[in-house]
């Protein structure tokens, strides 16, 4: 299976998590900088919720920022993951305040948010970028488990 055969909302979480391990860093960054990019990353996103883990979040409310870099203009796609009551919601337009924000390149969140490396690793090799709470982003690799394939 290919990018070509389907769109992400089109694949079952597993069947998309195995293409992202499946394919070189060069594929994927080729991907990331082409059209479909918001369409993939807009579908990552809505996935979240479904791999929030309320058991663990507790009585926890947060506001987190993510920025997903390497865009083909030099920006960052911005995206707000609230955390509250048990569950989360996620938003394509961040509008409030965060108590954390995390910036990472698009090749490395697409393998992070398909479970193909861990947020540990990226965070230590200074991929993945932490501003804000810092007690929170120590947190968040519990709170989202993705499929590992």
């Amino acid at each position: 299976m290919t990018f070509e055969q389907g769109y992400p909302a089109t694949l079952a979480t597993e069947q998309f998590s195995r293409l992202i391990k499946q394919s070189t860093a060069g594929e994927l960054a080729e991907l990331m900088s082409g059209d479909r990019r918001r369409v993939i990353l807009d579908e990552v996103f809505r996935r979240m919720p479904q791999v929030f883990r309320s058991d663990r979040a507790g009585e926890l409310r947060a506001v987190v920022h993510w920025h997903i870099g390497d865009r083909p203009d030099g920006g960052a796609d911005r995206y707000e993951l609230t955390i509250a009551d048990g569950g989360c919601s996620v938003s394509g337009q961040p509008d409030r305040p965060p108590q954390l924000t995390l910036s990472i390149g698009a090749v490395d969140f697409l393998r992070m948010a398909t479970g193909n490396t861990r947020a540990v690793v990226l965070a230590m090799t200074g991929r993945l970028r932490s501003s804000g709470d810092l007690a929170l982003a120590a947190r968040m690799p519990r709170l989202l488990d993705p499929p590992r394939v």
